[in-house]
């Protein structure tokens, strides 16, 4: 029998949750991306820092710091023709550091059926919290009718779904960025997703750049949509996502910081000095994501 992860993180004895990091490497030393896109992004988010860390590495970075992650990759199999990173792997590792690591699967929407069952199984078998898609890099449409099988297996299982918005940094500088279309990952193919999903739990990860707008939008009007700030340093915010965090959408938005490709100290450093209520900090770092996964003993956000 596969190890079940069990979460064993203690809400009150961390700092902050991260709810957007990638496992990019395995423990065979496979890549999640091949490496042209991997150099891409690097170059894209200039980061200064190893891109590809166990997921050993993941959890003693976030126990260091006294926080939590939530980790998974995203399974592309058939937009990149590559086999994924296995989350089953993901989920049972990360079991051997429940104290700070939650794990999230991914299946990729274009196997139909087969994702429908895999997605049962890692929730069910390997006890995975949620789903992480990335429309843009995986070619599918969040609100294809062929893919509502999957949302409605999501729903019923009571797990979290992920959903990159907006930019991003795979295959940026490339010509044709790679045959990756942004148009996919426009947060209004969502909506119709939150609406015919409504106790399905679903999270718009990063500011949806150029589409912020739209995100803010389906936060207020769906009650099941939450927002992450994950893949952008917070200077960079655009302000009226500032001013909504501030206010009407207190409750909604979580901290992410996209590692390895943006590190958690570098975001939390410009979120310092962010113009964000004292009262608001705490809800971003911790608290809205403690409540949307249930880590504090209650019924996640959904279910």
């Amino acid at each position: 029998m596969p190890t079940r992860y069990l979460p064993r993180v203690d809400p009150d004895a961390i700092t902050a949750l991260d709810t957007h990091v990638h496992v990019e490497c395995d423990a065979h030393g496979h890549l999640s991306l091949d490496q042209e896109l991997m150099d891409a992004s690097a170059a894209y988010f200039r980061a200064g820092h190893p891109r590809t860390p166990t997921l050993e590495q993941i959890a003693e970075h976030y126990r260091a710091r006294n926080m939590a992650a939530v980790v998974f990759t995203v399974d592309a199999t058939t937009g990149l023709g590559r086999p994924a990173l296995s989350s089953e792997e993901i989920a049972e590792r990360a079991a051997e550091h429940a104290d700070v690591l939650l794990p999230f699967g991914s299946v990729d929407p274009l196997r139909g059926a087969v994702a429908v069952r895999q997605a049962r199984r890692l929730a069910e078998e390997h006890g995975v919290l949620g789903f992480k898609f990335h429309p843009s890099l995986q070619g599918f449409a969040p609100d294809d009718r062929a893919h509502y099988p999957l949302w409605e297996t999501l729903q019923e299982l009571g797990t979290v779904a992920l959903f990159h918005t907006g930019q991003t940094g795979i295959g940026a500088g490339l010509p044709g960025g790679r045959g990756i279309k942004l148009r996919y990952s426009d947060p209004m193919l969502l909506d119709d997703v939150a609406a015919d999903f409504p106790r399905l739990t679903m999270v718009l990860a990063h500011p949806s750049v150029p589409w912020v707008d739209s995100s803010i939008s389906i936060a207020t009007h769906k009650a099941n949509v939450y927002v992450d700030l994950s893949g952008w340093s917070p200077k960079y915010f655009p302000p009226q996502l500032v001013r909504q965090a501030n206010g009407p959408l207190r409750h909604k938005v979580l901290f992410g910081s996209d590692f390895p490709v943006l590190a958690p100290d570098r975001w939390l450093a410009d979120f310092e000095e962010l113009d964000v209520k004292d009262e608001v900090r705490p809800l971003i770092l911790k608290e809205n994501a403690v409540a949307v996964l249930g880590l504090r003993g209650g019924r996640p956000a959904g279910r």
